[in-house]
């Protein structure tokens, strides 16, 4: 047996940051959480604040890889291995509007990468959504809702996999929203131009979330809240993505402040094949490019995202001034509980790789296998 004890400056335990304990780690895993004063004087002191890993939600690609154009285990693998090199230790990888065998080879992919790290279950963002809010997702492949679609999902919940599916009320009926909410699957409204009428009456149907928050959907304004102002009013999920560039920092702070109950805003990266890997990459036959950290089509019109969970956070807290505990929920906890992973928030039984550190200024700094001494690393 190999123990080992560490004591962080502060600990985040699913709620909030805590002072003052130390971790007693048993061959590679967390055994329990005690008070600082009771460990040994060859503790590690780890500086800055441990945290189980983040979770995300909506991971297009990493790695180089995207997930439309490698739909098998071995690319979600290869996704998910370059986001938990960043501080993301549970993704759903997600599956852009294309064809129906892409589709169809993501949702078997999905089946049978059940169990493998990192690796949740399948986001479907699409193809049943609305041409005029498309974002970069190809009209060519924009359809209205089909059983082919809840039967998908259904073998997904069947299996006791996660589901989130993104989709726009204009293209699926109250009833096929009903349907695939009664399979257990997260049902999330976006790339819709609907009313507020619209977006309410999915939500008593059955739809529980909606997909990156003031993006590809319809606005607010003063006699026409739309998709945004129905979304802020409700008590659903909200996924934002918080990285400067495709929401302003003003209208999350509104955001935040403006929803009427707590603990239903997360962050999702909406991460491309950068992330972790080469500066372009290839979408429906066209080339994408980071540029200036922004991922821009060869017209310079923004593409997707360049970011990570815990770039996220560290935005949330330095330049919104959020407070740290309730950033990590935004990146762990929310995220989480939505898709029925509680246990995923965490300290205890966890292996070391899935425990991160986070520095003063809530940067990652790897995770708590890094401060293992080489030979029991070894």
């Amino acid at each position: 047996m190999t123990e080992t004890w560490f004591c962080p400056d502060r600990l985040f335990d699913g709620e909030t940051l805590r002072d003052g304990l130390a971790l007693h780690v048993v061959d590679g895993h967390v055994a329990g959480v005690v008070p600082a004063g009771q460990v040994p004087a060859d503790s590690i002191r780890v500086p800055g604040i441990v945290s189980p890993g983040f979770i995300d939600l909506q991971v297009n690609g990493g790695g180089g890889v995207l997930l439309n154009a490698t739909p098998t285990v071995e690319g979600m693998e290869r996704i998910a291995e370059a986001h938990r090199a960043l501080g993301t230790v549970g993704i759903l990888p997600t599956v852009i509007t294309d064809t129906p065998e892409v589709l169809d080879q993501a949702v078997a992919a999905a089946l049978a990468a059940k169990g493998r790290p990192g690796l949740l279950g399948l986001h479907i963002e699409g193809p049943h959504i609305s041409v005029p809010r498309r974002g970069t997702h190809a009209s060519a492949h924009v359809r209205p809702f089909d059983p082919a679609t809840l039967e998908h999902v259904r073998r997904l919940r069947a299996a006791d996999i996660p589901v989130m599916i993104t989709l726009a009320p204009e293209a699926a009926s109250p009833q096929d929203i009903a349907a695939l909410a009664g399979t257990g699957a997260v049902v999330s409204i976006g790339h819709s131009d609907a009313s507020a009428e619209e977006t309410r009456t999915a939500l008593e149907a059955g739809a529980s979330c909606f997909t990156h928050l003031f993006n590809a959907m319809s606005p607010m304004l003063n006699r026409a809240p739309g998709v945004v102002g129905a979304a802020i009013n409700s008590t659903a999920h909200a996924g934002i993505i918080a990285d400067g560039i495709h929401v302003a920092d003003e209208m999350i702070a509104l955001a935040l402040r403006a929803r009427p109950v707590p603990d239903r805003m997360f962050l999702v990266s909406d991460a491309m094949p950068t992330v972790g890997g080469p500066d372009q990459f290839s979408l429906y036959g066209q080339d994408l490019r980071l540029q200036d950290g922004r991922l821009v089509n060869s017209e310079g019109s923004l593409a997707g995202a360049h970011l990570t969970q815990a770039m996220g956070v560290a935005r949330l807290v330095n330049v919104l001034g959020l407070d740290p505990d309730e950033a990590l929920k935004m990146a762990l906890t929310v995220p989480a509980r939505l898709i029925g992973r509680d246990d995923l928030t965490k300290i205890e039984g966890r292996a070391l790789g899935d425990l991160i550190v986070l520095d003063a200024e809530m940067h990652p700094a790897g995770s708590l296998v890094d401060r293992l001494p080489a030979t029991v690393r070894a």
